[in-house]
């Protein structure tokens, strides 16, 4: 027989719950952007080269707060695609990654799709809660070991 114990409620695991809500947020966004072949965290990445223009790896990784092999999982379909492209670095030594002409039109077949489930979270959620969720999670980025420089680019945004 399993032993039960009494156990004072403790709060809600803040990492826990924000994981439960990416997911279903990921789904909502991966099943509204289909027809346009692409999921949400693809259209990240090519909006933000589309946005930023060609990155290290590195760079990108920061930008996404990401690790490389991550980062990689992610844009090896990209690449097969031909919709992101590796290009040479300012010296030979580098090399960077960058949005293609392909990348670009896949991006505009995508954002209407985008925009539609933008609009119905907004609606879903509500305009107010929506923005200070979104200030919230800013405050939450930050305390990821290496957004110190990604804070005040996404504050951009």
């Amino acid at each position: 027989m399993p032993a039960t114990r009494a156990v004072a409620p403790t709060p809600a695991c803040t990492c826990g719950r924000l994981r439960r809500a990416t997911r279903a947020l990921t789904q909502l966004y991966d099943d509204a952007m289909a027809p346009a072949g692409l999921r949400v965290t693809q259209f990240s990445l090519l909006r933000t080269l589309a946005r930023e223009g060609p990155l290290t790896i590195s760079a990108l990784a920061s930008r996404q707060l990401l690790d490389r092999t991550a980062l990689s999982r992610n844009l090896d379909p990209l690449l097969e695609r031909g919709l992101v492209e590796i290009v040479r670095g300012r010296d030979a030594r580098t090399k960077q990654v960058a949005i293609s002409r392909k990348g670009i039109a896949a991006l505009r077949t995508a954002e209407p799709y985008w925009m539609r489930v933008q609009k119905e979270v907004t609606k879903r959620v509500g305009a107010d809660k929506l923005d200070a969720l979104i200030a919230t999670l800013r405050d939450l980025e930050a305390l990821h070991p290496g957004a110190n420089n990604v804070n005040s680019q996404a504050e951009q945004r």
